[in-house]
């Protein structure tokens, strides 16, 4: 098995709201990977002591724990818990019904003998390729399916479409949103290659359009998960568009 993981912060000056792991349980049978991408918050706050990367390691960690330890619970399940473990951590000093208290989307897979599980929420994607070289993309797209008028200000995306129905959801503070992911599982004799990417590295082929998901997953296999986040930054460079200019890049990548 060969496995890579690469997490690189936007900015030197701050902390990475990334989270990555992967998981091969001491039975040698199966694994598990996880990729998050904590979601900033406005600059006047969110009503919550506590930072993002604090939120995304307290998530991160009891994802990659519950993921290996429950391996017969379904992954929209084993999040729902990790949220509601994160969430009790903090609800006594924080206001946990704030629409931007510290959130993530998520990118789970669980792999064993039989299967290959996987969940995604929000615009992480995973990538899964088969044994004959096909790639598919496993993504979240209904932030992408909102017009760009409807994202226009923090206002109005936190009043109306943050968690809520006809809009996006991500991982805070309420186990029920788990239900919202994108799920899925295939034999595990038909998944060869995993690879998890959040949206600072998609921006391979979503922003700067170096090829598709195949050709992603190609240059992944055979330059690495840190020569793709390094295309990205030399491209952010010389081409800036809108949004962020750098933002956390992450990516994990497993050969089964």
């Amino acid at each position: 098995m060969r496995t890579e993981l690469v997490s690189e912060s936007g900015d030197p000056d701050r902390a990475n709201e990334d989270f990555a792991s992967v998981a091969l349980p001491a039975s040698g049978r199966g694994g598990a990977l996880v990729v998050l991408d904590g979601v900033t918050p406005p600059r006047d706050g969110a009503g919550c002591v506590h930072s993002v990367h604090w939120f995304t390691a307290r998530l991160g960690g009891a994802l990659t724990e519950l993921t290996v330890s429950l391996p017969d619970v379904p992954l929209a399940e084993v999040l729902g818990r990790a949220i509601a473990r994160t969430a009790e951590a903090h609800a006594g000093t924080c206001d946990l019904s704030h629409p931007r208290t510290p959130q993530a989307t998520v990118v789970l897979a669980r792999w064993s003998a039989g299967a290959v599980e996987h969940l995604v929420l929000s615009d992480s994607a995973l990538l899964v390729e088969s044994p004959d070289g096909t790639v598919t993309p496993c993504l979240d797209d209904r932030l992408d399916r909102l017009p760009p008028s409807a994202l226009a200000t923090h206002a109005h995306v936190d009043t109306y479409l943050r968690n809520k129905e006809g809009g996006f959801f991500t991982a805070a503070a309420d186990p029920a949103v788990a239900e919202r992911a994108v799920t899925g599982a295939l034999p595990r004799g038909e998944v060869r290659t995993l690879a998890a990417l959040t949206d600072g590295a998609t921006r391979w082929v979503e922003r700067f359009r170096q090829g598709d998901w195949r050709d992603c997953l190609g240059y992944l296999r055979e330059k690495g998960a840190g020569a793709l986040v390094e295309r990205v930054r030399a491209l952010e460079r010389t081409h800036p568009g809108r949004g962020k200019r750098h933002d956390d890049a992450t990516v994990v990548y497993v050969e089964l």
